[in-house]
């Protein structure tokens, strides 16, 4: 496929006025206005850099070839060496510009909020919802993104029922949207005295954080409740009303924050959370209006097929949506997931695809 020349040179020109415009002192009252300027510039940075490098390398081979016709010996073996370098590099610069080029999911390079319940498997289900919310901080770590938690509801045995947390960095969502769906554990529990392998499953719901502008929220749409925060078994854990649970009216989606001691601190929590999900639900509404055939990208954690499955006892992960399967379960959920990643992101990021079955 020819590159579209016309079109990265535009791109070209653009980041350099972005980079003039960051440059201007008489930016820096608007902080928002640099805050857009800087994300675009980091969205554009890679592409413009491998589309200079393809020009620097098509000049320096014609270059070299122009050279080849009054040369012999060794030093025609050099240039010959030169010329075959150079259309490498040319191959693989276009193969990254025409990869860039591509159409993109607008929610990529948004930070991410991700929510893991505990599902069918009892205290068990909860125990691997933990370990799930464990493998995703490790991951975090391993790429330098930012991690923040923001709602739980422990179990009494160390796991989760339920518990929410915020990713933030470099094309967040776009690494962890098709980690949504239901994760189905297999392994002899603990508490099993009979060696019995049990299944159960943990459903992951991964939302693009919403801004406020992307989603407007009536304050009269909303039904806010106060309450006192409770640990496992029921038992109270602060002795104010610090816990908040906010009501979306028309929607009936309910979001209950009590990890922090302060209630204004858990009504914000509670509210990124509620925008999120409503920013996931419209987008998901008007993906169904352009194309009832084609599935949101935005998966909701309630959909009842398996995407994974983590055996202990083979120490095997498997993507049954792909087809993947490794046997280096203990690596993956210390957070090596990124051949997971790529593999997922190659096959089932492309525009005419769902996120797959």
């Amino acid at each position: 496929m020819k590159l579209p020349t016309d079109r990265l040179n535009e791109m070209e020109a653009r980041f350099k006025e972005i980079e003039r415009r960051l440059a201007d002192p008489a930016a820096a009252p608007r902080p928002d206005e640099l805050r857009e300027l800087g994300k675009e510039h980091s969205s554009l940075k890679t592409s413009v850099e491998a589309w200079r490098s393809y020009k620097r390398a098509s000049e320096d081979l014609e270059a070299a070839k122009m050279m080849l016709s009054g040369t012999s010996g060794e030093e025609r073996s050099y240039v010959e060496d030169e010329i075959a370098g150079l259309e490498k590099l040319l191959a693989e610069l276009e193969a990254q510009l025409l990869s860039d080029l591509a159409p993109k999911d607008p929610n990529d390079e948004r930070d991410v909020i991700v929510d893991v319940r505990a599902g069918a498997g009892g205290d068990e289900a909860g125990l691997f919802a933990a370990e799930l919310h464990r493998m995703y901080g490790r991951y975090a770590e391993r790429v330098a993104w930012k991690t923040e938690q923001l709602s739980s509801s422990p179990s009494g045995i160390g796991g989760f029922k339920e518990v929410s947390f915020a990713l933030k960095g470099k094309n967040a969502y776009g690494r962890m949207k098709y980690e949504a769906g239901v994760h189905r554990v297999q392994r002899v529990p603990a508490t099993e005295s009979s060696g019995r392998i049990h299944t159960s499953a943990v459903a992951v719901n991964v939302l693009p954080e919403a801004e406020e502008v992307d989603v407007e929220i009536d304050p009269n749409d909303l039904k806010i409740d106060v309450y006192r925060s409770s640990g496992p078994g029921g038992q109270s854990v602060n002795t104010t009303d610090s816990a908040v649970r906010i009501r979306h009216l028309p929607t009936g989606i309910e979001v209950a924050c009590q990890d922090e001691k302060s209630q204004l601190q858990n009504r914000v929590k509670a509210l990124r959370i509620l925008r999120a999900r409503l920013l996931q639900a419209k987008q998901e509404e008007q993906q169904q209006a352009l194309a009832d055939e084609r599935r949101s990208q935005v998966r909701s954690a309630d959909r009842s097929e398996r995407v994974r499955t983590y055996n202990f006892h083979e120490n095997r992960v498997t993507d049954h949506r792909i087809g993947y399967t490794v046997h280096r379960l203990s690596e993956i959920l210390e957070g090596d997931m990124d051949d997971l990643l790529d593999a997922l992101t190659s096959q089932l990021n492309r525009p005419d695809d769902g996120a797959g079955d």
